[in-house]
């Protein structure tokens, strides 16, 4: 929990200084883009001020998403580490438990230190009753689960990476239309003088692309990180369950009773098993008395 509000408190520091480095942009002295504009005309870069009010309100609104953008990456270099989705010492002391049956204790260990690879390890724990095969199939479903959580953490990038020039491009379109707007009304305009309305539409353009450029980077970063470190789990993950297999695998297995057989060779009837003295009464109560009976006793009956 305390590293949790140090990670919050450090992302937040970032932001802050991220907003005073745009609030000391926008608080830039304009005197001297005033006396540069009074100059003869010449070659020159814009300053990060003439950017910012060129860019107008979307620009603000991509300068939002920058911000936010900074906070994402900073959190997720701290909170996506080895270290911290597989703590050290935890995959020990879980091994350890297992091996003298000590299932409660692993799992009390498992909630101790909150992580990726506690998370695995407790769902393998709770099914040690059913056997190993019942532990396997729920190590993978809960690697599974964390994986796409850990994905929707990092999506939020790959928002900002679309929606950053797709914002440019609308700040763009609405600059143009405002430049030939002001470009009709005038009797006798100069092609000259539809250039700064142009350049000035194509800032929020550049400012767009700023932004989605390392926001996509970033997110493809972490993303290759989450599937190293989910494989780097659950490979660990089933280390530890590997002395319980193979004492699962060790453990004699109960032989299935034969089946009875009756008294050809065949399988015995229900009435058999339940009476065995039964098995040679069916051809003495299938006699017929008056077949059966010696041919003198027949002839001698009137």
């Amino acid at each position: 929990m305390k590293w949790q509000f140090g990670r919050f408190g450090l992302s937040l520091t970032v932001v802050l200084v991220w907003a005073m480095l745009v609030h000391a942009a926008f608080a830039a002295d304009p005197a001297p883009v005033k006396a540069a504009a009074e100059a003869p005309a010449v070659h020159r870069m814009m300053s990060l001020g003439e950017l910012f009010e060129a860019g107008g309100t979307i620009g603000y609104i991509i300068t939002g998403l920058s911000v936010l953008m900074v906070a994402l990456v900073v959190e997720h270099l701290f909170s996506l580490r080895y270290n911290a989705l597989i703590p050290p010492g935890l995959a020990d002391a879980i091994h350890r438990h297992i091996a003298l049956r000590h299932f409660e204790e692993a799992r009390q260990q498992c909630q101790f230190q909150p992580s990726f690879l506690a998370y695995v390890l407790a769902a393998g724990l709770r099914e040690t009753d059913l056997g190993y095969t019942a532990v396997e199939k729920s190590l993978e479903d809960a690697a599974t689960e964390q994986a796409a959580r850990l994905y929707r953490k990092i999506e939020y990038l790959s928002v900002i990476g679309t929606i950053a020039p797709m914002l440019g491009l609308l700040g763009t379109v609405w600059g143009m239309i405002l430049a030939f707007m002001e470009f009709e009304q005038k009797a006798n305009p100069q092609v000259s003088e539809l250039a700064p309305g142009i350049y000035k539409a194509l800032v929020t353009t550049l400012q767009g692309l700023c932004v989605a450029i390392p926001a996509l980077a970033a997110f493809a970063h972490f993303r290759n990180r989450i599937d190293q470190l989910v494989a780097d789990g659950s490979l660990t993950a089933e280390a530890v369950f590997s002395d319980y297999k193979r004492m699962a695998v060790a453990e004699p297995r109960t032989e299935r009773p034969k089946a009875a057989v009756g008294p050809r060779g065949k399988p015995a009837s229900e009435l058999q098993i339940l009476n065995p003295t039964a098995a040679a009464a069916p051809a003495k109560m299938l006699t017929h008395p008056e077949r059966d009976r010696p041919s003198q006793e027949r002839g001698a009956m009137p």
